[in-house]
Parts: C-alpha cells; sequence; structure tokens
C-alpha cells in the first residue's frame, strides 16, 4: 500500500505541477511523460508478469473487442451532423495527435503508470490517482476538475477491470488509444465543419 501511495503522490505531482512547470510544447510533453513513465516503472522493479507486458494474445483479443465500442459510437457521432456539431473542434494535427501523441504520450504513459506499475501495487488506488493525473489537463482545457477526475477515475476503473480480465496491459492500451483517437477524429472534423 505504501509504495502505491507514494507512486501515485509522484504521478500527480509529475502531471498536476511538475509537468506544466516545464513549459514543454505538445510534442515535447509526450516525450516526457513517456520518459516518465518508463523511470517510474524502471524504479519499480516490477516484473514483466505483474506489469502486464505478458500474455499479448489475451490483451489483443479483449482491446480488440472492446475497442469496437468507441470506433463504432464515433462513426454513429460522425455520420449525423447534429451529433458532429456537438463536438468541441480541435486544430491539433490530426497525424501527430493520432501517430504520436496519443500512443506515446498518453497510451504508452499512462498504461504503464496505472495499468502497469500501480495496479501491480494497488488495483484499488490505481483508478483513483488515474483520475488525480487528470487535474491540470482539466484546468488547461476549462473543463471542470471534479467532474474531469471523477470521469477518468471511473474510466480508469474500466480500464482495470479489462487489464485484469485479460492478464495484460494490452487490453486497456488498446481501448484507450481506439477511445482517444477516435475523439480525436471527431474532434478534426468537427473543426472542419466550423470552418466551411
Amino acid at each position: 500500500m505504501r509504495t502505491a501511495l507514494t507512486t501515485g503522490l509522484a504521478t500527480t505531482a509529475w502531471s498536476t505541477y511538475l509537468l506544466p512547470a516545464l513549459g514543454l510544447d505538445a510534442r515535447a510533453r509526450a516525450v516526457a511523460n513517456a520518459s516518465f513513465a518508463v523511470g517510474v516503472a524502471a524504479l519499480s522493479r516490477t516484473s514483466a508478469d505483474r506489469l502486464g507486458l505478458r500474455n499479448a494474445a489475451e490483451g489483443l483479443k479483449w482491446g480488440a473487442a472492446a475497442s469496437a465500442i468507441p470506433v463504432l459510437g464515433s462513426a454513429v457521432v460522425a455520420a449525423i451532423p447534429a451529433l458532429r456539431r456537438r463536438v468541441r473542434p480541435s486544430e491539433d494535427e490530426l497525424a501527430e495527435w493520432v501517430l504520436f501523441r496519443i500512443p506515446v504520450g498518453t497510451v504508452l504513459t499512462e498504461e504503464l503508470l496505472f495499468r502497469g506499475v500501480l495496479d501491480a501495487a494497488s488495483p484499488v488506488l490505481s483508478p483513483i490517482f488515474f483520475g488525480l493525473w487528470h487535474i491540470h489537463p482539466a484546468r488547461a482545457a476549462g473543463d471542470t476538475v471534479i467532474g474531469t477526475v471523477l470521469a477518468t477515475t471511473a474510466a480508469g476503473v474500466v480500464f482495470s477491470g479489462l487489464r485484469a480480465r485479460s492478464g495484460s496491459v494490452l487490453a486497456p492500451a488498446l481501448l484507450h488509444y481506439f477511445l482517444n483517437a477516435s475523439g480525436a477524429v471527431l474532434a478534426h472534423l468537427a473543426a472542419n465543419d466550423r470552418s466551411r
């Protein structure tokens, strides 16, 4: 429990105070986050089995099945203009977002930290610290902090459950990637709609 608390507090301090204080651009933040996650995993000296880095076949099977939900949901939203107009637009470069920033700065980072290191130490605390990880991103986006923390904590419960069921961090990593990438595509479409 002490290890989970120490690691969780370190992740919260990193994402809420230390990383924002560096003043990095989005690409450099992705690299810094991934480096932080790899460093925490190395310092934890947690085995590959406990990190969920094995059992790839089960992880792929469960992750692919779970990923179908956000992909299909996003396809429905994209196909209905009234729904698409409700999506917050983004001017970010879509290719960099879905090919680098999401897989490296978000998925690799968060799955290694939370479904890898923290789930191995405490599956109960892992989703809570995953929620707290999102305090600064909520502030930066102008979203409600409490609502974001609660929503991402709930997502953390789902991700951790998927990791436990599959025995692999690959399953929540796939769901996490397709959830975020689908949202990025919708935000890009919304920006295109508004620029016409």
